[in-house]
């Protein structure tokens, strides 16, 4: 049912559409017809729409996308990865599309503020996870940012190098099945950080980092032509050099152990879903419009009562994380939820030996990183970074921000994604 795309009554036929394995990891659009005489054809539109009622369920059909192309993301094959392998699932699925180029950095940002936000239920992003991260962040910019925000679904066609966003709501790095799981996803509340810098403000879905991996991420662009695998060989690179970050650290702890982060990730798994809580998040928004107002203020106020100081004097690598997945095998916030308010905190010593870094990446694939004693987790509502030195990198979502410091607050489902469950992410969660 998940597959199908379609089903439809012509003259002498009924046509139904289908997304067919093609291979391991891609489908393509394939139609089957059945001939039927004219004393039949009432009873076959009714069974037609039967059949489209099983195979959409809670899905919207005909999804109105607005589809931004960023032809120089990744490896620059964007626009081909799109017309070859998520056109025809789109098309099959009569969504009604509306196809517009990047022209520069920060041009979806510009796309995103001055968007019709009632004449599409989407905007599908073909491109890596900077995308979604400028759209957010235009959505953000607007009066109406809050009902703009609540009102979009952002998704994302893996056309670049970490390609998050689909991990997490899809969990596939395939064009073909993203494009399948957008035409039948199902809009899900997302958690938005505000990240303040100075007399700055701007929005994070994903990650935050500085240390380690932000250098991997940031400090690669160089061999970007490596695709994903640019980040291990940067981590390899800099595992080597054993460099620490040192740095200021407090955080707004919610959750503080391990033990109680699973126990909570378990029982938001399993809790009763609220029935029209999408049409009640949706008046509410509409009441409130700009962004919420910072509960924490920003990093320039004095830092709020009741916050964890953390020593980061010998930091080798601070992550936030929002997704769990950061890119393909990259699990490394697996207790992270779309919209419990949270954010997973992860702390490692730059002084732990290079056989244990090592056992560390080792074991992200595998599940065993969360359990490992050098890794410190805590599930966090804010945080501020203080970096000592002068240069250095500070990853959000991917991007490079200025090296100053930023202080980072959560809003509890601010933003909006389409997901395959309606309520997790689509990766493996603690054990």
């Amino acid at each position: 049912m998940y597959n199908i795309l379609g089903a439809e009554v012509t003259a002498s036929n009924l046509v139904i559409a289908y997304a067919q394995h093609s291979a391991k990891n891609d489908v393509s659009v394939t139609t089957v017809q059945y001939p039927i005489s004219e004393k039949e054809k009432k009873a076959v539109e009714r069974w037609a729409q039967q059949l489209l009622d099983a195979a959409y369920a809670k899905a919207l059909r005909g999804k109105r996308l607005k589809i931004l192309v960023n032809p120089f993301g990744g490896k620059g094959t964007a626009a081909s990865l799109y017309q070859r392998y998520a056109a025809p699932v789109f098309a099959a699925a009569k969504c009604q599309l509306d196809v517009q180029n990047t022209e520069y950095s920060g041009h979806a940002i510009e796309i995103a503020e001055n968007l019709d936000i009632d004449a599409y239920d989407a905007v599908v992003c073909c491109s890596g996870d900077g995308l979604p991260y400028e759209v957010f962040n235009g959505l953000g910019k607007r009066p109406d940012a809050r009902k703009a925000l609540a009102q979009t679904a952002v998704a994302l066609l893996p056309c670049g190098s970490g390609n998050g966003l689909t991990w997490n709501a899809f969990g596939t790095g395939s064009v073909s099945i993203a494009a399948l799981a957008i035409v039948k996803g199902l809009r899900t509340p997302l958690d938005l950080v505000s990240i303040s810098q100075k007399d700055s403000r701007m929005l994070s879905f994903l990650s935050q980092s500085f240390g380690i991996v932000a250098e991997c991420d940031l400090g690669t662009e160089n061999i970007r032509w490596m695709g994903a695998q640019r980040f291990t060989y940067g981590f390899l690179i800099r595992l080597m050099r054993q460099t620490i970050w040192p740095c200021d650290i407090a955080i707004k702890v919610e959750i503080g152990d391990k033990e109680s982060i699973k126990e909570h990730y378990t029982a938001w798994c399993t809790r009763p879903q609220e029935p029209d809580a999408d049409s009640k998040r949706l008046e509410l928004a509409a009441e409130s419009p700009g962004l919420p107002e910072l509960k924490y203020g920003t990093v320039t106020d004095e830092l709020p009562q009741g916050w964890q100081v953390i020593s980061g004097e010998t930091m080798g690598n601070f992550y936030a994380g929002n997704m769990a997945i950061m890119s393909k095998d990259t699990n490394m916030f697996p207790a992270t939820l779309p919209d419990d308010g949270l954010m997973d905190v992860v702390t490692i010593d730059g002084t732990v030996s290079r056989a244990t870094a090592l056992t560390m990446m080792n074991e992200i694939p595998s599940g065993r990183f969360f359990d490992m004693p050098d890794l410190n987790v805590r599930k966090a509502s804010a945080f501020r970074l203080i970096p000592h030195q002068k240069e250095g990198y500070i990853s959000i979502d991917g991007e490079r921000v200025p090296f100053e410091a930023f202080q980072a607050e959560v809003h509890q489902g601010l933003g909006t994604i389409l997901t395959k469950s309606g309520r997790i992410y689509e990766a493996a969660g603690p054990r």
